[in-house]
């Protein structure tokens, strides 16, 4: 047992597969499930140590020969709004943000669907159906919720965050939008939510998950600022270029 009652997880890692962010690259993963009584506080404490939760596992990465994914997250509120922010913002002032539970609906799904037909044809969530989702959304083991963003004039569901509660803040585990309506920038604009209402509630850090150094897919989280970096000695400020 730990101090604090918790059991030693099992860890395993995956077999080498190409990287989905670096073209030659390989990557692997170490992982362990959450389940049981201390599920939600394994998954804090492995959160701070850089994993990431998917479904009822956690994970993060293993590569043998590179050390570029880094865990980011925001301090939400010393968050100030750049000028490209603040035109995102404006932008959207139509749409109506609101928390949901952690229950698929289909017009959710088919949302999904259709960011991930124009998004992601090649990606590991190609292709899943309605089922998977559920399972992906509604077997979570810890705290979460789904924060939908409506336009106000017609109801319209354009966009949907997939959001841990975390005791430090939020952890923004998935999100996707209309990919129809480009000029709006709704990636942009969910996370920009999610700082604002961490920072409302008091909450030190927005997690984003992973920056990776030289993949253009994950450029846009250097935006967030100030934005801390996960290294060998813990969290420190940083300012990726």
């Amino acid at each position: 047992m730990t101090d604090q009652g918790l059991q030693f997880p099992k860890f395993y890692v995956t077999a080498p597969s190409p990287c989905p962010y670096i073209e030659g690259y390989t990557e692997r993963k170490v992982f362990t499930e959450l389940r049981g009584p201390d599920a939600a506080a394994l998954n804090e404490a492995l959160g701070r140590v850089g994993f990431r939760r998917s479904q009822s596992v956690v994970y993060r990465p293993a590569c043998e020969n590179c050390s570029k994914c880094v865990s980011v997250r925001v301090r939400a509120g010393e968050f100030q709004l750049s000028r490209s922010q603040r035109r995102i913002v404006k932008r959207n002032n139509d749409i109506k943000s609101e928390v949901r539970p952690p229950i698929v609906t289909q017009e959710q799904y088919d949302v999904l669907e259709a960011y991930l037909a124009t998004r992601h044809q090649d990606g590991s969530m190609a292709g899943m159906t309605l089922d998977e989702f559920q399972d992906m959304v509604e077997t979570s083991p810890v705290a979460t919720i789904m924060i939908e963003y409506r336009r106000v004039i017609d109801h319209k569901l354009v966009g949907v965050g997939l959001t841990d509660e975390l005791t430090d803040g939020l952890s923004m585990i998935y999100s996707f939008f209309d990919t129809t309506m480009e000029s709006r920038s709704l990636g942009s604009y969910i996370i920009l939510d999610h700082i604002a209402r961490a920072s409302y509630a008091n909450m030190p850090h927005v997690y984003l998950g992973y920056w990776v150094e030289g993949s253009r897919k994950m450029a846009y989280k250097a935006k967030y600022k100030p934005l801390e970096k996960l290294g060998p000695n813990g969290w420190y400020s940083v300012d990726p270029q």
